[in-house]
Order: C-alpha cells, then sequence, then structure tokens
C-alpha cells in the first residue's frame, strides 16, 4: 500500500505564527490556494481512501482532493495535531515573554514534556502511530491521510526510530527532527513502513503557492 501523508494547507493561525494545537481554526486564502495544487496533485494517483483529523484545516484540505477524484472524507479522531494545553490561541511571540521557562521546556525537546494543560510528544507519537498503522493494513491500495505537522512528524519519528533502533535508554523515541511544510506531500510503503517520500513540496511550486516560512507551528 501506498500511503500518501499531507499536511493540511496554510492556516489563519500558521500565518499569524500562533499556536493552534487542536484549536478549530480555518485556512488563509493561500491556504485555499495550496487546497487547489494538492487537488491537481491528487487526479492522476488512482487514489481509494482519504483520511483525515477532523479539525477544520486538515479537513478542508482533505475535502479539496476528495473532491477533485470522487471519493468521501473518512474522519479519525486520534489524527488531531497536539493538544497544546495553556499554548493555544496565544502568539509564540507573546509566550516567550509570559511564559519562557515552560517555551524553553517545549523548545528543548524533552519528549515526556507537556504544555501545561496538553500532552506530550511520546503521547502525539502514540496515537499517531497507532493510526498510521492501522490505515497501513487496510486493503486499499493507495490513501491519502491529511493530518498536522506535530503528528505526522512525532509519529514519522517514532515509527523510524524503533525500525532503526534508535531509543533512548527508556525504550522511547527520542524527538523527531523532522519538518514538514504546509500542504507537503511525504510517502510510507507498507508492508513495513518504508519512508519513500519525504516533505514533497513541488506540486507546490508549480503552481506557484509553496509556503516555507511557516513550517515548524503546531
Amino acid at each position: 500500500m501506498y500511503q500518501f501523508l499531507v499536511r493540511h494547507a496554510q492556516s489563519s493561525s500558521n500565518l499569524e505564527q500562533r499556536v493552534q494545537g487542536q484549536l478549530d481554526v480555518p485556512l488563509s486564502d493561500f491556504g485555499r490556494r495550496q487546497t487547489l495544487a494538492l487537488a491537481t496533485w491528487a487526479l492522476p494517483r488512482d487514489i481509494e481512501e482519504v483520511w483525515s483529523s477532523p479539525l477544520a484545516r486538515a479537513r478542508h484540505t482533505a475535502e479539496a482532493i476528495a473532491i477533485a477524484i470522487g471519493r468521501k472524507v473518512n474522519i479519525d479522531e486520534r489524527l488531531k495535531e497536539l493538544d497544546a494545553g495553556i499554548f493555544q490561541g496565544h502568539l509564540w511571540c507573546e509566550l516567550e515573554k509570559t511564559k519562557p521557562e515552560e517555551v524553553a521546556a517545549w523548545r528543548s525537546g524533552d519528549p515526556s514534556y507537556a504544555m501545561p494543560g496538553g500532552e506530550s510528544r511520546n503521547q502525539l507519537a502514540r496515537r499517531g502511530c497507532e493510526v498510521l498503522r492501522e490505515l497501513g493494513q487496510r486493503p486499499a491500495k493507495n490513501i491519502v491521510v491529511v493530518a498536522h505537522g506535530g503528528i505526522l512528524a512525532a509519529s514519522l519519528g517514532s515509527l523510524f526510530a524503533r525500525i532503526n533502533n534508535t531509543l533512548n535508554a527508556e525504550g522511547i523515541a527520542m524527538p523527531s527532527p523532522l519538518v514538514l511544510h504546509n500542504a507537503s506531500v511525504s510517502l510510507l510503503e507498507w508492508p513495513g513502513p518504508r519512508l519513500a517520500i519525504l516533505n514533497n513540496i513541488e506540486h507546490l511550486h508549480s503552481e506557484g503557492v509553496a509556503s516555507i516560512d511557516q513550517s515548524g507551528l503546531l
């Protein structure tokens, strides 16, 4: 099976450099243009199923793909972005001033650290890996999974840390260094998994809608 992993198109909060987490924010105007590029990308690929996070920025990205290929969008709650707790809805520049210790702890990359009121990267990777493995066992040959930068990066990092036996002393996958751009496409091949493509945005360049400046935001 080919499992195409798509990070949602640019959202209004990506544009503002605001922490989204599990807040339900819309796509930006530029993000809506990116969904059209993804729809064009999907047309020749014989995609049989489209799966998505329920959050609007991912769901609307998935809907653009699904409409183009005549499929429906299947929702899985486990594909939601990281619960960013008290960080959600705040600008990063504000948090650096008001919550400097918490921001430093998050940016340290400690996979067990959870933002106050939220979840850790380990918790995020656990549910992300679970759903990707389940979808990897479906009979469809080609599926699209539309989700978020945090959960996709954490899941890929955890999957391949385990495959390559790069766990820490406690048996926990260390934080993923992966960065996925808005509306990017990565490809997992199952059984395996094998990572065949990572963070491809060629389809965005061809339509003049590539944007990499907000890639690291939740």
